[in-house]
């Protein structure tokens, strides 16, 4: 299996980022701080998810599919907030966003992707 390569593997539960065959997944991700509101932890992972992208040499631009887990529809205004000031708006992806029991209370967004490598 060394044509598929594993970004940052977190003791055989998961890896943060998978490449294979040009395409790039991206575990979900979530905010370091969970103290914060609904768009500071958009904001958090935006910025997770740019340098996981660069780590495998790929951008936003290049984004197939993401996938927007929110803990409530409610705050999706703020989550929309955070993502349009981040996303490239010449080349967005395709994406859902869905309400869902989160991993903790305070995790208020998680977010995973599909990008192509450069």
């Amino acid at each position: 299996m060394s044509d598929i390569r594993r970004i940052d593997p977190m003791g055989g539960k998961l890896s943060d980022a998978v490449e294979y065959n040009g395409l790039i997944y991206l575990a979900g991700q979530v905010a370091e701080n969970l103290s914060v509101g609904m768009k500071q932890q958009a904001e958090d992972v935006l910025r997770q998810i740019d340098a996981l992208l660069a780590k495998c040499g790929s951008d936003k631009s290049r984004i197939l599919t993401a996938t927007v887990y929110v803990n409530d529809m409610v705050h999706k205004p703020q989550m929309d907030e955070a993502w349009m000031a981040w996303v490239d708006r010449s080349d967005p992806p395709a994406r859902a966003t869905v309400e869902a029991q989160l991993g903790s209370p305070d995790t208020l967004v998680e977010i995973m992707c599909t990008a192509a490598k450069r």
